[in-house]
């Protein structure tokens, strides 16, 4: 059983013992923690309000109640969303001139996680100093709660996803007439959460016929909730069955979007950003940012279309921050997270469907054609895990000084570029544990350069490293 406390927001399993896991007492602290700074921000406010909604998993309603009341109780005014998206909370902060939001929900983890991930008053994540605050007034469990007649108020919302929908088809590049007259069929994985309201909603409003494959938002998650490869054999074969132009995938709460082309075969989570970003870039050019271990087709469509490409540190907050600096039009994670900033600073699997729908529409191509057009690239995703021990920053620092004649980022971890491939080395904050990534011209070079750097790791590190695990 687990607890993770970090700059981001809290996460843990359901159950167990307190500070060990995601237990009520650790909710309540850590909402308590939420809401005292955000009266520290604001020390003249007495009609704080923010904005709350849950993906679909067991134990949501459960800790959503925990927040919302904690809120209250601190005399801060609650909307809730009630079954949710992460991007509908972030749209909808601004939208009811909220001071922040707090979305529960562990994103692609397995059913027995939670977490409260929490956004400013721009329905943004919160950056490091800021989340580092909040832990810190946590630890400190100095909280004042309001008298009875002070306590804050409690409100539904109930049609956010509907207004979120409305949102995403006025963007002025999402062309509804070229995808109703395009007649599309898709099928719709959205592994029994709240994806399972939202995706099939957008498609009825973009005239999509959608054949729906665990759309029930009942929780019970059916497959490992990431949307991989390995976790998608169900969808590849209904999308061949029947005869769909593609399939769409996305995690429990909808920041994600993965695709299937019309064979069954996968369109490429890295693919789903460098297909919108090369629609969107077509209509008004400018530049993109991607994270250091996101695929180099990005950064190949962003030059063939006259743009500067850059990489940020791993990480949306990252990303968003680098996508301001460079006023980049398009960003996101190659995950299959899409941020459009016409829309909002907030990955979006809505506002990706409806750009890439509409992309595909407009060069009247099949799912699979538009995919065969981009460079392309495969990827390699392992973890190497060492002995406690061990000194993983050392480790780490003796890879980049082994090939310091490469191009060589000390960004985040070490990212080193050689001339036809990349690998990025990443450590855990939590486990002794070396994420590796690696990219190249064939999958079996992406294997091979990710088996070599394994080796060269458990050659530094003396042969200590007891567990290595492929994604």
């Amino acid at each position: 059983m687990t607890l993770i406390k970090s700059i981001s927001g809290i996460r843990g399993t359901i159950g167990g013992s307190v500070n060990e896991n995601l237990t009520p007492l650790d909710t309540v602290r850590f909402a308590s923690a939420y809401g005292a700074w955000l009266q520290q921000r604001n020390p003249n406010r007495t009609d704080l309000r923010v904005v709350i909604g849950r993906d679909a998993r067991i134990s949501g309603k459960m800790i959503s109640s925990l927040v919302a009341n904690t809120l209250v109780g601190l005399g801060i005014d609650v909307i809730d969303l009630g079954l949710s998206t992460t991007p509908t909370v972030e749209v909808m902060v601004p939208s009811e001139n909220a001071d922040g939001g707090i979305i529960v929900t562990a994103s692609h983890n397995p059913k027995q996680w939670n977490a409260l991930k929490l956004l400013n008053e721009k329905g943004e994540f919160l950056n490091a100093e800021e989340g580092s605050k909040i832990l810190q007034w946590a630890e400190g469990d100095k909280y004042t709660y309001s008298e009875v007649t002070k306590l804050g108020r409690y409100s539904k919302m109930k049609d956010a996803i509907d207004r979120h929908i409305e949102h995403v088809l006025s963007l002025e590049l999402v062309d509804t007439d070229a995808i109703r007259k395009a007649a599309f069929k898709v099928v719709v994985d959205a592994v029994n959460s709240t994806g399972g309201i939202a995706i099939p909603k957008l498609l009825d409003a973009l005239g999509v016929e959608c054949v729906e494959l665990y759309c029930e938002p009942t929780g019970d998650f059916p497959h490992n909730p990431e949307p991989l490869p390995a976790h998608l054999k169900e969808i590849s074969e209904l999308v061949v069955k029947e005869k769909a132009d593609l399939g769409i995938v996305v995690d429990p709460d909808v920041d994600r979007l993965a695709l299937v082309n019309e064979d069954g075969s996968m369109f490429g989570e890295e693919y789903t950003l460098v297909a919108c970003a090369d629609y969107v870039l077509s209509q008004t050019p400018g530049d993109t940012v991607s994270n250091l271990s996101s695929s180099r087709a990005l950064r190949d469509v962003t030059r063939n279309r006259g743009g500067q490409y850059e990489a940020s540190a791993v990480g949306e907050v990252n990303v968003v921050e680098m996508m301001k600096a460079n006023k980049a039009i398009i960003g996101g994670e190659g995950n299959g997270g899409i941020i459009y900033p016409a829309s909002h600073y907030g990955r979006d699997a809505l506002v990706g469907v409806a750009l890439f729908l509409t992309h595909l529409a407009r060069e009247k191509v099949s799912c699979k054609t538009l995919r065969d057009g981009y460079p392309s690239y495969f990827m390699s995703k392992n973890k190497i895990q060492l002995t406690p021990e061990l000194d993983v920053d050392k480790i780490l620092n003796d890879m980049s000084l082994k090939y310091e004649k490469e191009d060589v980022s000390t960004v985040d971890g070490v990212k080193i570029d050689f001339e036809n491939e990349w690998v990025h080395l990443r450590k855990s904050n939590t486990e002794p544990i070396i994420r590796i990534y690696t990219e190249s011209g064939s999958q079996a070079a992406a294997d091979e350069l990710a088996e070599r750097i394994i080796q060269e790791i458990k050659t530094i590190a003396g042969l200590y490293c007891i567990e290595v695990k492929i994604k």
